[in-house]
């Protein structure tokens, strides 16, 4: 048996670990590279291994860093079936065809402008790539065990993080693997808290996105109203990249909660994003999975004003009184977003409020760096106005919830921590030993290893 780590080693992007076992072979979760361009260029690269020679992929949930290659792999010659829990499919229906629309319209404008390299500027793949994916989705329950290929029992355990988070049980030839996935917080105020792994556990593969960080105390909704308040007072708007999956329902949840306690100026919200509209809409179909009563829900939903089409996005820009605008991308790396950046970053009465994990190489983490200019479709870009963060708001599990997570379970024979950048990977790695006695490995890419 053995494990070939193909993303998500050395970095919190490109999630894919490939499984070989008795000539089957298994990818659990088919992420795109995202961040600085030398790991975008690797969704260029052809796989070590062909994907018609995938006997089944697995998913851990629907953030394209986790799922976004699927289309492509279905379009290189995948064709066996791509498992995953109900909401994890629900959402793969939006973001996949939206990945390839958004990556369609970046060539398309990158070829209108004459700003790329390449003649001409062409999609990793399109949307109509991404739909013929989706035929691909095998949905199953939490906690229901299920055979994804023969001599291969898999269960799907929720994991918080997002809707249809799961953290992924696997028993291969009597031995049991358990991949953590991306774990989410206890006591979030929307997601339900992470279902503690089963031991006992052969081999594990945890995340280390926060492997080196504590959540602070701080309120974020504190934090939040403090910003819009001192925006407001100035003149300005707050323009908040936001994640169209779970960031954005929690900061609709907290305006909402704000303007109903009037601690916040009442102003127009937007939400310009049509991906993140209808991943709130999500949240009455798979109500089990989150804390919020359909009245709450509602309410969260109501909370702003819905930006569907190009032209209501295009004119809000014309805008000049205090708003508050949601658009994706959470990094700003790409979307509508990167217009409202253009239109607002210059004007010192705003602020740009980044509200989750900014991976390196990414236009959020360089504007968080102090960047006084960005380069935003081919040109640059000055930025005056404020920029501000909330750290507080992260679907990420810090070290102590990870520890917390994994406190009933015996140590694994080999522990891989994987998903993050290298200082979080390794901090992990040492409070594994110090706090818990076990031997844990942080493994490069591309390397395959032995499960002997």
């Amino acid at each position: 048996m053995h494990l070939t780590f193909l993303g998500a080693a050395g970095t919190v992007t490109g999630s894919k670990y490939l499984l070989e076992a008795g000539g089957r072979r298994l990818l659990i979760d088919c992420g795109l590279f995202q961040g600085y361009k030398q790991l975008r260029l690797q969704n260029w690269a052809p796989l070590p291994v062909d994907p018609a020679g995938i006997d089944a992929v697995l998913l851990t949930h629907a953030h394209i860093d986790h799922s976004g290659y699927l289309p492509l792999l279905v379009k290189n010659g995948f064709g066996g079936r791509a498992w995953c829990t109900a909401a994890t499919a629900a959402l793969c229906e939006i973001l996949l065809p939206d990945s390839g629309y958004l990556q369609e319209q970046d060539a398309e404008y990158a070829n209108r402008k004459g700003f790329s390299k390449h003649r001409p500027a062409l999609p990793l793949y399109d949307k109509q790539d991404a739909i013929d994916a989706l035929q691909a989705l095998e949905p199953v329950a939490f906690d229901r065990p299920f055979t994804p290929c023969e001599g291969v029992r898999a269960r799907f355990r929720p994991a918080g993080h997002i809707l249809g988070a799961a953290s992924l049980e696997l028993e291969v030839e009597g031995r049991r693997l358990l991949f953590s996935g991306d774990l989410g917080r206890r006591d979030d105020p929307i997601m339900q808290d992470p279902s503690p792994p089963s031991p006992p556990v052969d081999y594990l593969v945890v995340e280390s996105t926060y492997g080196n960080r504590s959540h602070p105390d701080s309120d974020p909704a504190q934090e939040l109203a403090e910003v819009i308040n001192r925006t407001a007072a100035r003149g300005g708007m707050v323009l908040i990249p936001a994640f169209a999956v779970g960031r954005t329902q929690e900061l609709l949840y907290y305006i909402h909660q704000l303007k109903q306690q009037r601690a916040i100026v009442d102003l127009p919200v937007f939400l310009d994003s049509p991906m993140a509209i209808n991943v709130s809409e999500l949240l009455a179909r798979f109500a089990a999975e989150h804390r919020l009563s359909a009245a709450q829900a509602r309410a969260v939903c109501d909370t702003a004003t819905y930006v569907r089409a190009r032209e209501e996005s295009m004119a809000l820009n014309a805008r000049t009184h205090p708003m508050i605008i949601i658009s994706a991308s959470g990094m700003a790396t790409g979307g509508r977003v990167l217009h409202h950046l253009k239109a607002r970053a210059g004007n010192p009465h705003n602020t740009i409020l980044f509200v989750g994990y900014q991976a390196g190489g990414t236009r959020g983490a360089a504007l968080l760096d102090g960047a006084r200019e960005t380069k935003i479709h081919g040109g640059y870009v000055n930025v005056a106005a404020e920029v501000a963060s909330i750290e507080n708001l992260s679907a990420h599990a810090d070290w102590r919830g990870i520890l917390a997570w994994l406190a009933d379970l015996p140590a694994p024979r080999r522990t891989f921590v994987s998903h993050g950048e290298p200082a979080a990977s390794d901090a992990l790695r040492l409070r594994l030993r110090e706090r818990l006695g076990w031997t844990a490995e942080v493994p490069t890419h591309g390397q395959r290893v032995e499960l002997t």
